[in-house]
């Protein structure tokens, strides 16, 4: 586990780190979630093997620390995790990012360009105020203080288990003030910033999801969209295959698409 300092009060984001060659792969979780669990099955796959791989819990979730005076804006957690990267001495590094962690890498790359070459985002929020059905706006729709003092525990008994087992580490007022900038979004909007970023760019969206708002424009901008089939939210739990083939490269991800679509025509004809 390595540390380093994001605030002026000593507060620490931490994160564990398997050694490998560079550029490093950076992991960075959604909302409520912890990098280790959602992505360490995925960088240990033969495919992604030999590259040094980060796994970076943000303020207020997992091992890192919560300070109750931080703002949890996904300007204040882009910052925070540029000094992870700072610390861990990286630059030109690969993000793969998931859901709130997504809208939090793009500001990232916005903000610190030198830090990030590429960006693999699944299912990242891209535009402010999500539809009342995202779990941040469910978080959100409390009041803080209430959210602390009971609203949390309400939640946690609707979300399912497998969120529930890392919301369950993420500290109360931490997770409230991230949905809330979650929903507030990123000035400019992170869309914006995504269709103007000068790095390759991969989106991936879980068939069972729905179409991607906006597809054509990204596509247009460069970045390169992919829709996983069989696939909801949590992609590299569905469709581990896919996933690490869209981390590994552009190659891999046209052989695990058309893998991926023989199957859905096998499976259509029975």
């Amino acid at each position: 586990m390595r540390e380093a300092r994001f605030d002026g009060e000593g507060s620490r984001i931490r994160w564990t780190e398997t050694p490998g060659e560079e550029p490093a792969r950076v992991y960075v979780h959604g909302l409520g979630a912890m990098s280790s669990v959602y992505h360490a099955h995925i960088a240990a796959r033969p495919e992604l093997a030999g590259r040094r791989s980060l796994f970076v819990d943000l303020p207020g979730h997992g091992i890192s620390d919560r300070p109750a005076r931080f703002g949890y804006t996904l300007e204040d957690h882009a910052d925070a995790l540029a000094a992870a990267l700072d610390e861990a001495g990286l630059s030109g590094a690969e993000l793969i990012a998931h859901s709130m962690g997504g809208a939090v890498a793009v500001v990232l790359a916005h903000r610190r360009p030198e830090l990030v070459s590429r960006l693999v985002l699944t299912e990242a929020n891209l535009d402010a105020c999500p539809p009342p059905t995202a779990g941040s706006s469910g978080i959100a729709a409390h009041e803080e203080d209430d959210f602390v003092d009971g609203g949390h525990a309400r939640v946690m008994e609707h979300v399912g288990p497998v969120w529930a087992a890392t919301m369950r580490l993420a500290d109360p007022r931490a997770l409230h003030r991230s949905a809330v900038g979650l929903r507030r979004g990123s000035r400019p909007v992170m869309r914006a910033l995504l269709e103007g970023l000068p790095v390759d760019r991969v989106y991936l969206q879980g068939e069972l999801s729905g179409e991607v708002a906006g597809r054509q424009a990204l596509e247009d901008a460069g970045v390169r969209v992919m829709t996983v089939p069989g696939a909801g939210h949590n992609v590299m739990f569905d469709r581990p295959d896919v996933f690490a083939a869209a981390v590994a490269g552009p190659g891999l991800i046209g052989q695990s698409s058309r893998t991926a679509s023989a199957r859905k025509r096998s499976s259509s004809s029975t």
